[in-house]
């Protein structure tokens, strides 16, 4: 009996010593997903004129002409082809008053339509000048 309690003793501390081992060999490795690429910091090349336009609500107001985004996306059309306009000539079809009815979708935006509409028009043309530049230097 005793050579059996020794055996059972034996097996027993054994098996305490191949446990974690066999825990560890089995642990759980999360998969790894690469982070997604960073979007452009410039404006895409080409006639993407939304780009500049993108935070213009798309949804269309009764009795209004098209949609903010679709007004603010012709008046960079204008500007980028017309070169002698100013960019308060490109944008003149946009809302010069602050909306604060709060029913408009872009509510709490910074300016207005018109004033948004200026400032990216002239953030297009110099972006466009360097373009020119360094095709130019190339």
């Amino acid at each position: 009996m005793k050579l059996y309690l020794k055996l059972a003793m034996g097996v027993a501390v054994l098996a305490m010593g191949l446990l974690p081992a066999m825990a560890g060999a089995v642990s759980y490795q999360p998969e790894y997903h690469p982070p997604p690429p960073p979007h452009p910091q410039t404006a895409p090349k080409g006639h993407a004129y939304g780009y500049w336009c993108k935070g213009e609500s798309k949804k269309h107001v009764k009795g209004e002409k098209g949609t903010a985004f679709s007004r603010c996306v012709r008046a960079h059309q204008r500007a980028a082809n017309q070169d002698n306009l100013t960019p308060r000539q490109a944008c003149k079809d946009l809302n010069k008053k602050h909306d604060r009815s709060g029913k408009h979708v872009g509510h709490g935006d910074k300016g207005t339509a018109f004033s948004r509409c200026v400032k990216t028009v002239v953030q297009q043309r110099k972006e466009e000048r360097q373009m020119v530049t360094t095709s130019a230097v190339a």
